[in-house]
């Protein structure tokens, strides 16, 4: 019997949340932040760059590249880049030669399983008895 005094422990329950995604910023909303930025700190308010830094949820660090990117070049600097490897280009001549050597490799793959089932053949033949008749091979 269970006593109605003791608690069973009460079971959490977990949620699960979607996979987290990178954030990705405009390039607009990367000047709109440095140009406040620049306010806070050519007013002087002590905590001002701070606050926005929290209000935006963002990073000091986050200044250092846009400004940076700004200063490299301009509102297109501030773009978000692809990330990852640049695309390869194929060249079509590459793309048709390896279809080719592809198709090649299936044809004397094929050729090879047709020579072997011809001796093995002959070989069943010869174990038989049955005479095979003569052709007219060219080497």
């Amino acid at each position: 019997m269970m006593d109605p005094m003791v608690e069973t422990p009460a079971v959490m329950e977990t949620e699960v949340t979607e996979k987290a995604k990178r954030r990705t910023f405009t390039a607009e909303y990367k000047k709109r932040i440095l140009e406040a930025a620049d306010r806070c700190l050519a007013s002087g308010e002590a905590g001002a760059l701070g606050a926005l830094l929290r209000r935006e949820g963002l990073y000091s660090s986050h200044l250092t590249e846009w400004r940076r990117a700004r200063d490299a070049g301009g509102l297109s600097a501030l773009s978000p880049k692809r990330r990852g490897p640049a695309a390869r280009k194929v060249n079509p001549l590459e793309r048709e030669n390896a279809e080719l050597n592809r198709k090649l490799a299936k044809a004397e793959a094929r050729a090879r399983r047709a020579e072997a089932l011809v001796e093995l053949q002959k070989k069943v033949s010869e174990l038989l008895g049955i005479p095979l008749p003569e052709s007219d091979e060219v080497s």
